[in-house]
């Protein structure tokens, strides 16, 4: 009986067993034209799918967009968007080639076991656009980066604001990522991290001056003409607007005669001469000035003085400088009344200026650059005249012209406890300052000139031009703690302030008994004089 019952259960086992493995060899034979089991194309498993799925399964995983990971923010990209193609249908070929007749029993056991005796890999075949790929990158940066900026200036104010840090995206190191990601397949082979790179605030960029000082010359409604140089002491860094251009010489020019009154001078200055240094530097005395060129000339001969003050003017590479005729003179037969200079030999001289003396923006800018340098014991004028002029008479003049507050042009610019030393001059048409500022944020050269070669020019324009253009020069060398005093304000209280001093002077002199009723009043704010 255990006999029977044991045949008939391993009969029942063969019958369900083949019952199995028929209704298996019918659902074998439904999917026998799919692709094999254990193939992959692209690196995805295509194995028992028909070739309209296995297409279908490859476009959804390689046309998912990929994910651009900057910093804390994502951005999708669509590979179609960069030219990205998959080459499907030649995939799906290459996979059916490779599969070949295979015989029934051996599909069929494979099918079975869920496994493949001999895998097939189809390797991916795709392609894509680089330089639009690139383009997205680019787009994704001029979105995304926010790049350290440099202090800038703040229109209406006259100051400058800090820079900020920032970063960018190196592109040229995230391109191969991101091409890298186009060709995976599972969603976190498709994310890319950006190199994105740190940027520290530079320093603020004399290009930002220059422009804003282009600005303000061109924004001027009484269509002047503008020169300017400016020259950073300790980079050496220039700005020149018209610097080249040929100008009046106006009383800028006793600069050089003080540089060639002291190159003359084998010992300290007597009283007698420091008295005519003053005069000339601190009230623009024109009679000063010539008594100079006597002391240069080494005779009673001021148009001698002149001479030689033109001649080492050349020697030391400022041609455009001249002086042909000494302040409040008259032309000579036996002398030049003009010199030819590269700056005046220009068609149209937008300045007009004066024949008998002339400068330029640059040559004056230059030549105080040589007497800070020279002070410091180096620069040209130590190398062109080695052993007739010391740093101790370059510093005697920079001290002396720091006692010139009568030309309120540069000082106005600048806060009232910052050394200027400069010499100023107008006549009119031409109004001008040239000097050094000794400020906190860095030592500069400025030469500032205006003109109407029209017509007269009054200082009620011409000022407050010269005044802004000072302004921004000092608040870009020291932008951290800019000058912000309006300067109007400042020149009207120093007026006011001027004022009472002579005003307490000629009250003390009356008392005394001794007031000259003719004596000249010191100069105020806005010039009644030529200087």
């Amino acid at each position: 009986m255990l006999k029977t019952i044991q045949r008939l259960l391993t009969i029942l086992l063969l019958f369900a067993g083949l019952l199995f493995l028929g209704y298996q060899a019918f659902l074998y034979s439904l999917v026998r034209d799919n692709l094999p089991t254990g193939m992959t194309i692209a690196r995805i498993d295509v194995g028992g799918m028909s070739r309209e799925k296995a297409a279908e399964t490859l476009n959804n995983q390689y046309f998912s967009p990929i994910v651009l990971n900057h910093l804390e923010e994502k951005v999708d990209i669509n590979p179609q968007d960069v030219g990205f193609s998959l080459d499907v249908e030649g995939m799906l070929d290459q996979a059916e080639a490779a599969r070949g007749e295979r015989p029934f029993l051996e599909g069929f056991v494979e099918y079975l076991l869920k496994r493949s005796f001999e895998p097939s890999e189809i390797p991916l075949k795709a392609a894509h656009d680089q330089a639009a790929l690139q383009t997205q990158l680019e787009n994704v940066a001029s979105l995304l980066d926010r790049p350290a900026t440099a202090p800038q200036l703040l229109l209406g104010a006259g100051s400058y604001q800090p820079g900020e840090t920032g970063y960018i995206t190196n592109l040229e190191a995230s391109l191969p990522a991101a091409e890298m990601a186009l060709y995976q397949y599972d969603p976190a082979g498709r994310q890319v991290d950006l190199v994105i790179e740190m940027q520290e605030s530079g320093g603020l960029n004399i290009d930002v001056l220059t422009a804003q000082l282009q600005r303000t010359l061109a924004d001027d409604a009484a269509g002047l003409i503008g020169a300017v140089f400016i020259m950073d002491l300790q980079t050496g860094e220039e700005i020149s607007i018209n610097g080249d251009l040929a100008l009046s010489g106006l009383s800028i020019l006793k600069i050089p005669i003080f540089v060639e009154a002291y190159r003359v001078l084998d010992q300290a200055p007597n009283e007698y001469v420091q008295g005519l240094f003053f005069d000339t530097a601190a009230r623009s005395s024109n009679f000063g000035a010539n008594l100079l060129l006597h002391e240069i000339a080494g005779i009673a001969n001021t148009y001698e003085g002149a001479s030689i003050l033109t001649e080492s003017m050349s020697r030391l590479g400022l041609v455009n400088t001249f002086m042909a005729i000494p302040y409040d003179a008259a032309a000579v037969s036996t002398r030049p009344n003009t010199y030819t200079t590269p700056a005046n030999s220009v068609p149209n001289l937008l300045f007009a200026p004066d024949p008998a003396r002339q400068t330029t923006a640059e040559d004056m800018g230059t030549l105080l650059s040589m007497i800070y340098y020279c002070a410091q014991g180096g620069g040209a004028l130590l190398a062109v005249y080695p052993n007739q002029i010391t740093p101790t008479e370059c510093q005697a003049i920079i001290d002396l012209m720091e006692q010139n507050v009568e030309g309120n042009l540069i000082r106005i610019g600048v806060p009232e406890d910052v050394p200027v030393s400069h010499k100023h001059g107008w006549d009119g048409l031409t109004y001008g300052d040239a000097g050094i500022v000794l400020s906190p944020g860095g030592d500069y050269v400025i030469v500032i000139y205006v003109n109407q070669a029209s017509g007269w020019l009054p200082s009620e324009i011409s000022f407050p031009i010269l005044w802004e253009l000072s302004r921004l020069t000092y608040n870009y060398f020291n932008f951290t703690e800019p000058y912000l005093e309006d300067p109007e304000v400042r020149a009207n209280r120093e007026a006011e302030a001027q004022e009472a001093r002579v005003a307490a002077e000629e009250a003390a002199l009356s008392e005394e008994g001794v007031l000259d009723t003719e004596a000249t009043p010191v100069a105020p704010v806005t010039p009644t004089h030529t200087p």
